[in-house]
């Protein structure tokens, strides 16, 4: 998740920031439409925070892909007790990388940082099951200075950061249909995908 490359203006933050901004990350998933049973993909998965919470709430297989084998090390670690299988690799090979298909796709807080959004979400609707959700955690359109956690400006630069509206229109280029807005506070949105429309 750190390679500038792929994902400019993205990386995996410090635990004790993203963990206390996603301090009930079962809960957030909850809200975002996870469900007991749902086999789920976490692109861009870091160090496995939001993995191991959708291990414990579905209760089935999960993969978890990132560019970074440090970042899978740490994800393995944190989900050691978990059914879920780790990919190092681009998000945009899933079709050939993914033991899918899925019910549920998540990608959180690097969508703004993919060169060609279109492309992801064509190929994330390839890997889904009739009915599956691709699911987007990204920060509101704020000023960085305003989006603080444990005391310090977080997140990317305000110009980097992308609204609903334009993750949808993006998405929806893909080939997915938005079907629902997540308001996440304090700082962050889920928007919520379908091949349905």
């Amino acid at each position: 998740m750190t390679d500038e490359r792929n994902f400019p203006g993205t990386s995996m933050p410090d635990s004790d920031w993203w963990h206390a901004l996603w301090p009930a990350p079962a809960k957030t998933l909850t809200a975002l439409g996870l469900r007991p049973g749902m086999a789920m993909l976490d692109i861009c998965c870091g160090d496995g925070w939001f993995t191991a919470a959708a291990a414990t709430l579905t209760g089935a297989p999960l993969a978890g892909l990132d560019l970074d084998p440090a970042m899978l090390a740490e994800a393995e670690t944190m989900c050691k007790e978990a059914n879920v299988t780790f990919i190092e690799g681009d998000a945009m090979a899933l079709g050939t990388l993914t033991p899918g298909p899925f019910d549920f796709v998540l990608i959180a807080n690097t969508f703004h940082g993919v060169a060609d959004q279109p492309a992801l979400a064509a190929t994330v609707a390839s890997v889904l099951n009739p009915g599956g959700r691709f699911v987007i955690v990204g920060w509101h359109k704020r000023p960085r200075e305003d989006t603080s956690v444990l005391g310090a400006p977080r997140g990317p630069a305000q110009i980097s950061r992308m609204s609903p509206g334009e993750t949808a229109r993006a998405v929806e280029a893909g080939g997915l249909m938005l079907t629902q807005i997540v308001d996440l506070p304090p700082y962050h949105y889920g928007a919520v995908f379908t091949a349905d429309s």
